[in-house]
């Protein structure tokens, strides 16, 4: 069984059958059925393997996240395969950690299976990674951050993320101020403290409101209930931002297992709004990322790049939105 019995069948030329299985938006409706239904009266399965040998082109996709186990990078992943199957594109999923050399090495590998595209939420992510992919032809958009010149981005403004926290908390009267994440080696979180201070430096009490950082080695629960030992709050109440939800809810966890209050004591602000963080005994303030949009943007934008000559670069940025909380609103 090949492509000629297919075409055959649904009285087509051999190129429309190619072009439903590469190309099926350039097909019209009722051709892309004739011929999807004689692939299936006659069993028809593309070779895709033979296909990427022969240096046609895939439907194989590749998503790089920091860790498919935060539930927001989940979201993000659940999303792409969502979307990608209904446009019969498959996904592989690859977890980095955050670890620029484990990004680099997911980079080669994709490279090495010759996937169509890549979706790639970046740390640190070396240029000449990201250079090496677009050399060879392969599309590229970088998600959850800004990109560099000639690539498509899609990423939420994370400045103006940590602005409105930082305004939130001098609009409640705290004076007292700490930021727990990993601004030194990611550049989504640097943003957000970046934000974060220069709300404060603008405020009536400037330069007087200082910071204390707190860098966590991972952006989860068990990091953030270890940076509760850290944290100085003597002069209480003081505030903290928070690089995702996760470091949040690591940190109110032991803050109340020691019996400090949430927010009387620490009031806590989150990043990213994920499901659970309504949920919690003290619900958590915290910045939304609008996932499922950003997530399908950054597929369509592959998407077009991998489809069009003549593509357009672009770069998407969100706008935040604060989610008000018991976690800091205090009585």
């Amino acid at each position: 069984m090949n492509i000629e019995d297919v075409a055959r069948l649904a009285a087509v030329g051999r190129s429309t059958v190619s072009n439903v299985m590469n190309r099926p938006h350039i097909v019209a409706p009722a051709t892309r059925k004739r011929v999807l239904d004689a692939m299936e009266n006659l069993g028809f399965v593309p070779n895709e393997s033979a296909r990427v040998l022969a240096g046609g082109p895939g439907r194989f996709v590749g998503v790089v996240v920091h860790d498919a186990s935060n539930p927001f990078f989940g979201e993000i992943i659940r999303t792409v395969e969502d979307a990608a199957l209904n446009l019969r594109y498959i996904v592989s999923t690859t977890n980095t950690g955050a670890d620029p050399v484990r990004e680099s090495t997911a980079v080669e590998l994709l490279i090495q299976q010759r996937a169509s595209g890549v979706l790639i939420t970046p740390s640190a992510l070396p240029a000449d990674a990201l250079g090496r992919l677009r050399r060879i032809g392969t599309k590229v958009v970088v998600l959850d951050a800004p990109g560099e010149s000639g690539i498509c981005s899609v990423a939420m403004d994370d400045t103006a993320g940590g602005r409105l926290a930082g305004q939130h908390f001098l609009d409640y009267g705290y004076r007292s101020f700490a930021f727990v994440g990993t601004p030194a080696r990611t550049t989504q979180h640097a943003a957000r403290l970046a934000g974060f201070r220069a709300a404060l430096e603008e405020s009536p009490l400037g330069r007087r409101l200082d910071v204390q950082v707190i860098e966590v080695p991972h952006e989860d629960i068990v990091s953030g209930r270890q940076a509760a030992e850290r944290l100085q709050h003597r002069d209480s109440p003081v505030a903290v931002l928070c690089g995702n939800d996760l470091i949040a809810m690591g940190l109110s966890f032991a803050l109340q297992e020691r019996g400090t209050v949430v927010p009387q004591d620490v009031a806590i602000c989150g990043y990213d709004d994920i499901d659970m963080v309504r949920y919690l005994s003290v619900p958590l303030t915290t910045v939304r990322q609008p996932v499922h949009d950003m997530a399908r943007t950054a597929l369509e934008l592959l998407v077009e790049e991998m489809r069009v000559h003549e593509h357009e670069h672009q770069a998407v940025l969100f706008a935040p939105e604060l989610v008000v909380r018991a976690s800091t609103a205090r009585q």
